[in-house]
């Protein structure tokens, strides 16, 4: 028996969850806050008040000894190498450039030998036969 006051879920399936992105400034506002905790438990405190992990401190205090506050700003992922796709372009080019020269060599050693055989079997002309009576 329904009471008609059920409430009904709600079939729509959820997305994947975003991932969390923090700016800069936050990050070097909760390393600040995480280096003037000097009592223990006051870092576990402001992690649980930021929903954050140690390991967000771990990684971002590294990013900022390797490049300073900059480095807090950095993206993820693969760091864009332009000269990736040039040099990948540039080996399949030069693979082809030896292919290519390799075939016009041997194009070539059929033509001369071509010439050299038609140089033997070459039917006399007029004037060679002419010449010789």
């Amino acid at each position: 028996m329904s009471t008609g006051n059920e409430s009904v879920p709600d079939p729509e399936v959820e997305g994947r969850p975003k991932r969390r992105r923090f700016t800069a400034e936050y990050k070097a506002r909760i390393l600040r806050e995480a280096e003037g905790c000097s009592k223990p438990g006051e870092i576990g405190a402001l992690l649980r008040r930021e929903g954050l992990y140690a390991s967000h401190l771990i990684t971002w205090r590294r990013q900022r000894e390797k490049d300073g506050v900059a480095g807090l700003s950095r993206k993820r992922g693969r760091k864009a190498n332009p000269d990736r796709g040039l040099a990948k372009k540039n080996a399949q080019l030069e693979g082809a450039n030896r292919r290519l020269t390799e075939k016009l060599r041997k194009a070539e050693i059929i033509i001369e030998f071509q010439k050299k055989m038609a140089e033997l079997w070459a039917l006399p002309n007029r004037s060679d036969v002419e010449e010789n009576d």
